[in-house]
């Protein structure tokens, strides 16, 4: 059966109008990316309005071929819904102890002021560290004790490295 007389072509199949069909969801490991047309339907805006939107930087989209695909994130901090309860939850953290021996009154004083002006001077996009300075002047032995992400800590671990590598005198 021909739509059209003449022509033999096949009627073309559309069991839903174009804007009442599913969007399509692409993903990429956890994250979900939307199409233009996806994004335009969220907002409830037009999709030429998000194609002006992400030329002007104002919304994070990765071009694909000759469409931009839009992290489903990024979305939704555009139009200021607040995070998934994934990405807000909690980072692990790593509970470390280091015990230096050998470990004299002095350095032990120089340290428990050079470790604490050292996390307080912290990047500030980084979580916090908590420590703790303890020294037991009879085994003279100082301790160690820091609790943040795993990431953190390994950055805290090679400054001290740094600090039991300089001789006693420096």
């Amino acid at each position: 059966m021909t739509d059209r007389p003449g022509k033999g072509g096949r009627k073309p199949r559309r069991d839903k109008p174009r804007a009442e069909r599913e969007p399509v969801q692409f993903r990429a490991g956890a994250e979900e990316l939307c199409t233009v047309e996806d994004a335009a339907r969220r907002l409830k805006l037009h999709p030429r309005t998000i194609l002006r939107f992400i030329h002007e930087g104002r919304l994070q989209a990765t071009r694909v071929g000759k469409s931009f695909r839009i992290l489903r994130r990024d979305l939704d901090a555009f139009a200021g819904l607040p995070p998934s309860a994934q990405s807000a939850r909690e980072p692990a953290s790593v509970t470390c102890v280091v015990d230096i021996p050998g470990v004299g009154e002095d350095l032990a004083r120089r340290w428990a002021m050079v470790l604490p002006a050292a996390l307080n001077s912290r990047v500030s996009d980084r979580p916090a560290v908590r420590a703790e300075i303890a020294y037991d002047p009879e085994r003279s032995q100082l301790k160690i004790i820091a609790v943040s992400t795993p990431d953190v800590v390994s950055h805290l671990l090679r400054l001290i490295q740094l600090l039991i590598d300089q001789p006693p005198g420096a």
